[in-house]
């Protein structure tokens, strides 16, 4: 077998690299910075450890997060040691490293041999038994909620006898600690284990049984953890027990890439690394051997903003390279254009698309993205998840306006009569697809005929009857009410919005955002009709996995990827950094956001692009937008701020900005050069902003007016094309004069 220094992998490495890969024994953290070579260092340190003999392959820990990972490590390290690798038998993530333990002892967790592993599903279900069983509102208090909570438990190890009455309160009304216990006493019933357990489980195997954590403490002379930053505090607990004798932990990771607290990640567990493992050595690997040194360097000067951190400057021997550009646009469809426009360019002079990506922060940024490729017949593909129009919330509400067009539509009611539930079983669907084939007739009729009969049950027909109400209702407003008004109320009559609204799970916002995307998409359609047309012609297009295509995808799906070329649209305050995560988690949701900005700059390898615009439409109304505080913390030596995009045409843009400026509500250093920015506007020839613009509004003070959506009002004050209008019952709304017509 070859020695270590012998290998091609490891001549090539630096001398930091060198250094964490020789550490004999005791603690080590090996702080990686993005693109800085950290898989190779891991993979050869197992390598090394038993091309040395320093241990047996049964004799070393080895965790990943994915499986990807573990198979990634396997591969790596099957190309140095060859069929030693295996003897890894302790090579995979912290859930499969888990299931091998309890497996051995089963009975000692009250489990038994053979026990099964629940899936989310089978969760769910589980759950949304024993919330009947205790009467509780499923509406109010989902299932989904409750499984959410009882994760992040987990993931903090607490078994039911630790939570606490603020923690128990959580849900139904301080019934949530109940219910998990009764929900870990059926796990045990049905002999069976969640994923939570195949952590927590262990924890408690350990902590009762002090000779099996001795057993297995002597077995791991070696330990080696991947992406320690992601660490849950189970997680951790059960490294910092199986370390216990030998202390040869080696944790990889890095704590300016911690992005995942949603799932439970710690970033502390990192960054008190020293503190709990004494005489540890720290290694910082800083060479970055992806970046140009313009993107480096502008990811460095934003994360130092961050104060929770250990500190390291990435740096690179390749060249300074094209600057980070930070590009405005007046609003998130001439965003699109241009990001769009400039691919399809890339793609007429034979670039590979596949080494390009544009990185949103919400999955509802995707849609406008989606549209324009589409419309221009750019080929893309959307990673970690299903396209806009895909996603299960997007079919279901486009089943119900089908529904509002042709209620006969079959398919569309399979898909939607019991969501949200109706209490329409099984066993009545059933029915009514028999009775629909038995008479050849659409399932709308079959349903109008059953309810007139005594085949199904009062409470059913009830459900049913209201149901077939609801999309003669429907049909009866196509020809009366706007089609994007129509939508909101099909899909609030149909009680859809309102189950996602009382979802408290994880995913829950994301959907909410993307229905009230979903409203925006529609509007520029003549009818729903023409939208439903439009999008049954989307569904067919570039169903071909084959060839280059763009990647689009969220900022988190994209840790651990790189491209030649990152686009990173949406940086404005409220959308990144993100509201709802500042709302949540304040200066620790925003130490993180900032994290996320650091991973999307440094998923690049030759252009970063930042692009944010003056005004977006969230929510279905048009706001005017403020900066991302990230594009004030990027260095000026390091960016290159692009004004050739102003819409001239579409109103002052220097004056809006002015008001921008003067409306932020938060303050942060430097933010000078924003301002800086503004005034470079003001100075640009007349030409170049447009010699056609109106700067007078059509309105005036107390002026009469109607809105399609909030009906009539007042003009309390105009500022420019914006007009803040009291709307009555409706309340006080701004909005862009477009919207607004003289009242008759």
């Amino acid at each position: 077998m070859l020695n270590i220094n012998e290998l091609d992998s490891f001549k090539k490495f630096n001398d930091a690299q060198k250094e964490a890969v020789l550490h004999n024994d005791g603690p080590l953290l090996v702080l990686a910075g993005a693109g800085t070579g950290k898989t190779g260092v891991l993979t050869t340190r197992l390598a090394r450890l038993l091309m040395e003999n320093m241990a047996l392959p049964g004799e070393i820990l080895s965790v990943t997060f994915t499986n990807k990972a573990a198979n990634e490590m396997r591969t790596r390290v099957a190309s140095h040691i060859g069929d030693m690798v295996t003897g890894l038998k302790w090579l995979g993530t912290f859930h499969s490293v888990g299931a091998q333990i309890l497996r051995q002892y089963p009975e000692k967790v009250g489990l038994k041999d053979g026990f099964i592993i629940l899936n989310t599903d089978d969760q769910l279900r589980l759950l949304k038994q024993l919330i009947r069983d205790e009467n509780i509102d499923e509406k109010k208090w989902s299932a989904k909620g409750l499984l959410s909570l009882i994760d992040r438990w987990k993931n903090k190890g607490l078994i039911p006898a630790n939570i606490t009455s603020d923690d128990g309160d959580y849900f139904a009304n301080g019934r949530g600690k109940t219910l998990y216990k009764k929900y870990q006493d059926q796990l045990k019933f049905f002999n069976a284990a969640d994923f939570g357990d195949l952590i927590l489980e262990c924890i408690r195997l350990f902590n009762e049984n002090k000779d099996i954590l001795e057993s297995f403490q002597n077995r791991f002379k070696y330990m080696l953890v991947d992406e320690y930053q992601d660490t849950n505090t189970s997680q951790y607990n059960l490294l910092r027990l199986l370390s216990g004798k030998w202390k040869n932990i080696c944790c990889v990771g890095d704590d300016d890439q911690s992005i995942y607290s949603w799932r439970g990640a710690e970033v502390t567990n990192i960054l008190r690394f020293e503190k709990d493992f004494a005489d540890a050595k720290v290694i910082r690997l800083e060479q970055n051997y992806r970046s140009t040194g313009n993107i480096l360097a502008a990811a460095s000067k934003l994360i130092e903003s961050n104060e929770s951190r250990f500190g390291k400057t990435l740096w690179t021997s390749a060249s300074d390279g094209e600057k980070v550009s930070v590009t405005s646009t007046w609003d998130g469809e001439e965003e699109a254009r241009i990001i769009t426009d400039e691919l399809e360019q890339q793609s007429l002079q034979q670039k590979n698309l596949d080494e390009t990506a544009i990185l949103v922060r919400a999955s509802f940024q995707m849609r406008e993205f989606e549209d324009r490729f589409i419309s221009i017949g750019l080929p893309y593909k959307v990673v970690g998840g299903p396209r806009f129009y895909e996603r299960k919330e997007i079919r279901d509400a486009n089943a119900y306006f089908r529904l509002a067009i042709q209620p006969s539509d079959s398919l569309a009611i399979e898909r939607v009569l019991n969501v949200p539930k109706r209490g329409v079983g099984e066993t009545t669907i059933k029915k009514i697809k028999e009775y629909s084939k038995n008479n050849n007739i659409p399932t709308i009729n079959s349903i109008k005929e059953l309810i007139q009969t005594s085949e199904i049950k009062p409470k059913t027909k009830a459900s049913l009857k209201h149901f077939v109400d609801l999309t003669e209702r429907w049909n009866d407003l196509v020809e009366n009410r706007s089609h994007h008004e129509l939508a909101e109320i099909i899909l609030e009559d149909s009680g859809y919005l309102e189950m996602l609204r009382s979802d408290d799970s994880i995913t829950a916002g994301g959907k909410l955002d993307n229905i009230k995307e979903l409203f925006k998409s529609i509007e520029p359609f003549e009818s729903l009709k023409a939208y439903l047309e439009h999008i049954s012609l989307v569904m067919e297009i570039d169903k071909n996995p084959e060839g280059n295509k763009v990647s689009l995808m969220t900022l988190h799906a994209a840790k651990g990827l790189e491209f030649d070329y990152v686009y990173l649209p949406g940086w404005e305050e409220g959308v990144f950094p993100n509201q709802r995560s500042l709302d949540e988690g304040g200066i620790k949701s925003l130490e993180e956001e900032r994290r996320l900005a650091y991973v999307g700059i440094t998923r690049a390898k030759i252009k970063s692009s930042i692009f944010y615009s003056a005004n977006r439409k969230m929510h279905n109304q048009w706001l005017s937008s403020i900066p991302s505080r990230f594009i004030n913390e990027l260095p000026e030596d390091n960016i290159e701020i692009n004004l050739s995009h102003f819409s001239g045409n579409r109103g002052n843009f220097t004056d809006i900005k002015e008001d921008i400026f003067d409306q932020s509500d938060y303050s942060t250093p430097g933010w000078n050069r924003a301002k800086m920015q503004s005034s470079v506007i003001r100075k640009l020839p007349q030409e170049k902003v447009s010699s056609s613009i109106n700067l007078d509004s059509k309105f005036s003070l107390g002026s009469a007016v109607v809105h399609k959506k909030f009906g009539r009002g007042k003009v309390m004050s105009v500022d420019g094309k914006k007009l803040t209008i009291n709307f009555g019952n409706n309340g006080t709304r701004k909005v862009m004069e477009n919207f607004i017509e003289i009242a008759g």
